[in-house]
C-alpha cells in the first residue's frame, strides 16, 4: 500500500474519532479500504454498519464483492442471491449476481440475471462483460415471431419432432414409474445419537399412528411432513429408513429420477403415481431425497414446466384430490435455502430439522459398528472420535476404509492378516478433511444474512455465533 493511501486511511480513521455517526464518513472508509485490498477490515467495518443499518442494499452490496475480492466466492453468492429474491432488488445488484454467476462457471443463469438487470435499468449496461458473454453479437435478437410469445408459451414448448411423435400423447403403462417398497429391518436403536431429531419424529410422525385416538381427541391426523436439512452424509437417508421400521411401516424412497421425464406432464403424473402408491400402502414413509431438485423456488425458474411439477407437489401434499392420511412423508436435502417457501407451510414440511454432523458419542458408536466383522487389535473408538470432530459418517467411513487399504497393503507384503489398530485409524483421520467444512462456510452465509424467520438458527447454535 503507497504512503498516499495510508494517509488518507489515517485521516478518515481521526475524522471518524471526531464523527462516529457520520455514514458517509463510514462509507468512504470502507472504499479507501478496498483500494488498499484490506477486504478482512472493510468486511470487519462493513459488519457493523450493517449491524445499524440491516436492510442497506449499497453495504451489503459493497460486502458481497469484499467477500468475492477475498476469494469468498461462497459467502458473496450467498448475499447476493438473498438480495436478488427481493421484490425491491435494484438492477445493480441484479447484475452483480449476474457477474458472480459467471464467475462460478454458471453461464445460462449469468445471463438470464444480467438481461433482467438491463430489462429493469438500461443504465447498468456492462458493454465489457457482455462482450465476455458473448451477448454484443446477438444482444436481445430474437426471433420476430417471439415479440408476441409469451414466457408461458415460451415455458411449454417442446420441439416439433416431440410434438409429432405420437408417443407424445399416448404413453403406455411401461413408462409409468417403478419404485419398490421397502420394509427396513432398521429401527431407531440402529441410529447412533440423533436424540432430539428422533424425538420430533416421534412427535410428528410415529406418536399419532401409535396413538391415533389420543391425538384424534385433539384434532391430530395420521400423517404430515418433516424435512430435514444439513451436510450430506450426516445420517438423513438411514434416519428416515429407521423410522419406517420403527413403526413396521412400508418404506419407498424417491429420487429425481423416479419423477423427472422428458415429456410434458409426465413428469407432473410420475409424480401423482408415487403418492398414490404410499396411500395404497399406509401407513407408509414416502422419502424425498433431495427435494430441492423438486421443489426449487419458482422465482428463479425460466420455464413455466418446473413451476407445474412444483405446484402438483403442493397439491399432493395437501391431499387436494386423495387424503393422506397414514402417509407419513419425510423429505431430506443439503441446500434448503433453494427450495420453495411454500413447501414450508404449515400442513406440507411444517416442521424443518437439522441433521448436524455426529457428536463424539454418535462417531464412537459409527466407528464401532464400521469396524465390526473387520480384525481389529486394541481399537478404541473413544480415542478416534475425539480426532475426527466435525466428520460427517460418509468421512469416518472413509477413515475405516483409508486405514483397511493401508492394512491390506502390509497384509499382502507380509502374507498374513495384519489387524486394525487405534493408531491406524487415527493415521487415516489426518489424512482426510471433514466434508462438512464446505457445506457449513456456505450455510453461515445463508444463516446470517437469509434468516428472516429462523429457519436456520440450529445452524448459527452450531456454529456457537448466536
Amino acid at each position: 500500500m503507497n504512503g498516499s493511501n495510508d494517509a488518507a486511511l489515517e485521516a478518515v480513521r481521526e475524522a471518524l474519532r471526531v464523527c462516529p455517526d457520520n455514514i458517509a464518513l463510514h462509507k468512504h472508509y470502507v472504499d479507501l479500504l478496498m483500494e488498499a485490498h484490506r477486504y478482512e477490515e472493510a468486511e470487519a467495518e462493513l459488519r457493523a454498519m450493517l449491524a445499524t443499518t440491516p436492510d442497506d442494499e449499497e453495504l451489503k452490496l459493497t460486502l458481497a464483492q469484499a467477500f468475492a475480492s477475498a476469494g469468498k466466492a461462497s459467502h458473496a453468492l450467498a448475499l447476493v442471491e438473498e438480495m436478488v429474491n427481493r421484490p425491491d432488488a435494484s438492477a445493480l445488484v441484479r447484475r452483480y449476481y449476474a457477474e458472480l454467476l459467471w464467475s462460478e462457471g454458471s453461464f445460462d443463469e449469468a445471463q438470464e440475471a444480467y438481461r433482467a438487470a438491463v430489462a429493469q435499468d438500461d443504465s447498468v449496461r456492462d458493454i465489457e462483460f457482455e462482450a465476455d458473454m458473448g451477448l454484443r453479437a446477438c444482444w436481445m435478437q430474437q426471433p420476430e415471431e417471439d415479440d408476441n410469445t409469451s414466457e408461458e408459451e415460451m415455458g411449454d414448448r417442446v420441439p416439433a419432432a416431440w410434438s409429432e411423435s405420437e408417443d407424445y400423447y399416448s404413453l403406455d403403462s411401461d413408462n409409468r414409474p417403478t419404485v419398490e417398497l421397502e420394509r427396513p429391518p432398521i429401527d431407531f436403536r440402529d441410529v447412533g445419537g440423533m436424540t432430539e431429531l428422533k424425538e420430533e419424529i416421534r412427535m410428528k410422525i410415529i406418536y399419532p399412528l401409535q396413538h391415533a385416538e389420543m391425538f384424534a381427541a385433539y384434532g391430530k391426523s395420521v400423517g404430515g411432513g418433516i424435512l430435514m436439512y444439513g451436510p450430506p452424509g450426516c445420517g438423513k437417508t438411514h434416519l428416515a429408513r429407521a423410522t419406517a421400521g420403527e413403526i413396521d411401516a412400508s418404506f419407498l424412497a424417491v429420487g429425481i429420477n423416479d419423477v423427472l421425464d422428458m415429456w410434458l406432464g409426465n413428469s407432473e403424473r410420475n409424480l401423482h403415481e408415487l403418492f398414490e402408491t404410499a396411500r395404497r400402502s399406509a401407513p407408509c414413509v414416502l422419502f424425498f431425497d433431495e427435494i430441492d431438485a423438486l421443489g426449487a423456488s419458482r422465482s428463479d425458474m425460466k420455464t413455466s414446466g418446473g413451476r407445474h411439477l412444483i405446484n402438483q407437489l403442493l397439491s399432493e401434499l395437501d391431499g387436494v384430490k386423495s387424503s393422506n392420511e397414514g402417509v407419513l412423508i419425510l423429505a431430506a436435502t443439503n441446500a434448503p435455502w433453494h427450495m420453495d417457501s411454500a413447501l414450508r407451510r404449515p400442513g406440507r414440511f411444517d416442521r424443518v430439522l437439522f441433521v448436524p454432523p455426529p457428536d463424539e458419542a454418535s462417531r464412537a458408536e459409527i466407528l464401532r459398528v464400521l469396524c465390526a466383522g473387520k480384525p481389529i487389535s486394541s481399537v478404541d473408538p473413544a480415542v478416534v472420535a475425539k480426532k475426527t470432530k466435525g466428520f460427517s459418517g460418509a468421512d469416518l467411513k472413509a477413515v475405516v476404509d483409508m486405514a483397511v487399504e493401508a492394512k491390506l497393503s502390509e497384509a499382502l507384503k507380509r502374507g498374513q492378516v495384519q489387524p486394525l489398530s487405534t493408531r491406524d485409524l487415527v493415521a487415516a483421520a489426518r489424512r482426510i478433511r471433514p466434508s462438512t467444512k464446505e457445506w457449513f462456510a456456505s450455510a453461515r452465509n445463508y444463516a446470517l444474512y437469509a434468516n428472516q424467520a429462523g429457519l436456520y438458527d440450529d445452524v448459527l447454535r452450531y456454529l456457537n455465533i448466536r
